[in-house]
């Protein structure tokens, strides 16, 4: 961790001398605020609950006592993004920030074809919601690049990785059928970029359109700007039985720290923690919001730069928008709202869903939602659009967090009044978990395969183990990725070599391969042929884990709190103790998403048709419990692996320098803190 002298404080002070730090909020705003502070008081009330300011010393503390164990150990770097801040800061104005309008003109209907981008990752440092810090950037954006494809189309990402930590970009939601070494999943499909190093992600999107996104996935390197959306049109998009609309955007709602993620996650896995998430510090709209820098006197701040401030959704009034909605946060759940506008759900995570109204839309990291707005309501030309986290699941208070984030909906251009419109009656959510999906019905329907392969039960959790470590499990599995060596590349080369332990002594099967891989970090399901497999997870932690499985899309069966209907509560987890549970399955046409949610203390029955070759992580996409080890892979269709090639440009990414910058910290790094 580096620390600047006097010099370097007296050079930045007069660098933003010029700039006004304390830009005071309207008065308007204050009333806004003082909402979120009336429904949650135990923010800031209980003298018991440590404050912000006290756990960001805590942070700090605990950094400093380990800076030079944090260096060897790669947690980040900070040093050298210290060292930038003052050059950085000088020249923030250069940071873009994206609206995502869709082009209305955009051709659905034209032949596929190769769409090339060209991605260079720096440090930067940004001040979002007025606080500076520093971030990780693609081509200086926050958030970052949009990718708007068609159906067929292949998409070309060629990455200049100018970070001094190591990265891979994930493609939320590609199937990647064919390519699965361009999952982006360090550890699983691929191993990083190394720092200086360049790569190239070349995959087509066939057989699915809608919404999804594209983040970092090493460390937690999204939560520190590396994310944006991913849209791929279809031919029957404009056709569907669905309700017609005049404009098309991206909304990306998400939490936002003020620290360093890597700094954040070794205090989080430190011992003695017990899975105490960090508290995020902001809300964002679309990479943007408005802080008071008073609330902030130790840190750099300035709201009154440009990026700084509500984001304005333009609508013409009278007619149908389309906002698809992006949950790339860390950790928080939030709900959406127009006020006194319904909004109309028609897909869920790339599926197309019959319309169905609500108030208020619960979107859990990793999940998107496209809704439909009409511009109808008279008396008014301007709303208030509202984004607010869930906090009663948050584990520490903070009287400095801002839990809710508003942009403003305008009828007229020309106003620039603040809104005065009012909140809906209901109640806010006060639980984290999925919002209530089984009245929303696929467009295209499809019903789930009656008959499956294979049964398995998984238990999520998280234990205190040696040296006092909090880590999260899956049936006595904690996940360590390898930067080396990814387990599709292990596989690929075990099939070649026709290593007994990649290959079951019968087709058609599905098992747990504890002969391949070392189950205590690597927990495998593997399958060969087409098979159908039934995923009940039960969560006997009392956090909310939205469950992500990468190159496909799961039958949602049925999710509940507690435990599922069981013949005996005295025997075990079987498929045949669970026929009470199955008796009540609707499985005419459920919803097919790939980031679904297992309550605290609940349980999610999912049902997967395994075929598509490759090796794939399912996870919780809170990203703290992945990098506490809350992931297992999917070896699916292993036969149709064999005879596949690993791209040489893909094995050289393994060999370079660096790869392991960047990555979170190993338990034997926090051995010497336990004794």
């Amino acid at each position: 961790m580096a620390v600047r002298g006097e010099d370097d404080e007296l050079e930045l002070e007069e660098d933003l001398s010029s700039v006004s730090k304390r830009s005071s909020i309207a008065d308007q705003e204050q009333g806004l605020l003082g909402g979120w502070k009336e429904r949650d008081t135990e923010y800031g009330n209980d003298p018991a609950i440590a404050t912000r300011k006290a756990w960001s010393w805590r942070i700090w503390l605990g950094i400093a006592a380990t800076a030079l164990l944090a260096v060897v150990i790669s947690v980040g770097f900070v040093l050298s993004l210290s060292h930038g801040v003052k050059k950085a800061v000088t020249g923030v104005s250069g940071i873009q920030t994206n609206d995502y309008i869709l082009d209305p003109a955009w051709d659905v209907n034209a032949p596929p074809r190769r769409r090339e981008y060209t991605w260079t990752v720096r440090d930067q440092v940004h001040n979002p919601d007025g606080v500076y810090r520093p971030m990780m950037l693609v081509n200086n954006q926050f958030p970052g690049p949009l990718i708007e494809v068609n159906e067929g189309d292949t998409i070309v990402v060629h990455i200049d990785n100018q970070a001094v930590n190591a990265t891979s970009i994930h493609w939320h939601g590609i199937y990647q059928n064919g390519t699965p070494h361009m999952d982006g999943t360090v550890g699983v499909t691929q191993c990083p970029i190394a720092p200086g190093g360049k790569f190239t992600y070349e995959f087509t999107v066939l057989g699915q359109s809608g919404t999804y996104w594209w983040h970092a996935h090493q460390g937690l390197q999204s939560s520190d700007g590396m994310h944006g959306p991913l849209i791929v049109h279809s031919q029957a998009e404009k056709k569907s039985p669905s309700i017609a609309y005049s404009t098309d955007r991206v909304l990306l709602v998400g939490d936002h720290y003020h620290e360093l993620s890597s700094a954040l996650l070794w205090q989080y896995l430190k011992p003695d923690m017990e899975n105490v998430e960090p508290i995020p510090d902001s809300a964002l709209l679309n990479g943007r919001t408005i802080r008071n820098c008073d609330d902030f006197p130790q840190r750099e701040c300035d709201n009154s730069t440009a990026k700084v401030g509500r984001p304005t959704l333009d609508l013409a009034p009278d007619e149908n928008h389309r906002l698809r909605i992006i949950n790339v946060g860390a950790f928080a759940e939030f709900q959406v709202q127009i006020d006194e506008h319904p909004v109309a759900v028609i897909e869920v995570d790339g599926t197309d869903v019959v319309p169905i109204n609500y108030h208020r839309i619960n979107i859990n990291p990793g999940q998107r939602y496209s809704v439909v707005v009409n511009t109808n309501v008279s008396g008014a030309d301007a709303f208030w659009l509202r984004a607010r986290m869930i906090t009663r699941c948050f584990k520490e208070r903070s009287d400095t967090l801002q839990p809710d984030v508003y942009g403003i909906i305008r009828y007229n251009t020309a106003s620039d009044e603040l809104p005065t419109s009012t909140d809906w009656e209901e109640k806010l959510e006060l639980e984290c978990r999925d919002m209530n999906t089984t009245e929303l019905k696929p467009v295209h329907a499809i019903e789930a395969p009656a008959k499956v392969d294979a049964f398995f039960h998984f238990r999520t959790n998280f234990e205190i183990g040696d040296w006092r470590l909090s880590r999260g499990v899956i049936d006595s599995s904690s996940w360590r990725p390898d930067a080396r060596s990814p387990s599709l590349h292990r596989t690929i080369d075990g099939l070649a070599e026709a290593n007994a332990s990649f290959t079951p002594a019968d087709t058609g099967t599905a098992f747990i391969n504890d002969q391949a891989f070392h189950k205590p970090t690597e927990l495998v399901l593997q399958t060969t042929g087409i098979l159908t497999l039934d995923l009940l997870i039960s969560n006997f932690d009392d956090g909310n884990h939205p469950m992500h499985l990468h190159g496909y899309k799961y039958f949602v069966l049925a999710q509940g709190h507690g435990y599922p209907p069981k013949l005996s509560i005295l025997d075990g987890p079987t498929r045949e103790n669970f026929q009470p549970l199955y008796d009540t399955l609707d499985l005419s046409n459920p919803l097919r998403r790939d980031t679904a949610s297992v309550e605290g203390f609940g349980w999610i029955l999912l049902r997967l048709v395994a075929d598509n070759p490759g090796v794939w992580g399912l996870h919780c996409h809170l990203s703290w419990h992945t990098e506490a080890g809350l992931l297992m892979q999917v070896l699916t269709r292993a036969d149709g692996l064999v005879g596949v090639g690993v791209p040489e440009a893909s094995r050289a990414l393994c060999g370079k320098e660096g790869v392991e910058r960047g990555m979170g910290p190993r338990d034997e790094d926090y051995w010497d803190l336990a004794r």
